[in-house]
């Protein structure tokens, strides 16, 4: 799900409010982006200027990512100055992420889609559904996903 450019959110108000914790959660890691700030947070804390040159992303990317990871309670700062230090904080976020590998290895990668929010490579399917195809790794599969959430968006 695309962050709301005008809020800065992950959950548009209107989905906010029928949305459960745990499929709010979930929405929240839904993005390679997040995924990628939080796996690096877990190495210990980055100020935004650290993130964009690790990660390869713009500075109002990032800002918008943590923005949504800060309204969902799993990252926080620490003012330093002018220096904001992001961290994560709840550490068990790292064990969630694991079990998803874990799963995910199991499976052979071979993740049911949703034929409306598609999260794995592979062929479509004729519903128009993506069907996952083994052997492909998380990376590259939230990058797929984003795609094609992107023209779903459009």
């Amino acid at each position: 799900m695309a962050i709301n450019d005008d809020a800065g959110r992950c959950v548009s108000a209107d989905i906010a409010a029928g949305i459960s914790p745990a499929a709010a959660l979930f929405h929240s890691l839904a993005d390679e982006n997040r995924l990628r700030i939080v796996a690096r947070l877990a190495r210990g804390e980055a100020r935004v200027v650290d993130l964009v040159g690790e990660l390869g992303l713009a500075q109002s990317t990032v800002s918008k990512h943590l923005a949504c990871l800060r309204d969902c309670g799993l990252v926080d700062y620490r003012a330093e100055g002018r220096q904001s230090f992001y961290s994560l904080t709840r550490p068990e976020l790292m064990d969630l992420l694991a079990s998803a590998e874990h799963l995910l290895a199991a499976t052979g990668h071979a993740v049911a889609l949703c034929p409306v929010h598609g999260t794995a490579h592979g062929a479509v399917d004729a519903r128009g559904a993506l069907r996952a195809e083994p052997g492909h790794d998380l990376e590259h599969l939230g990058r797929r996903a984003g795609e094609i959430e992107g023209k779903a968006l459009s």
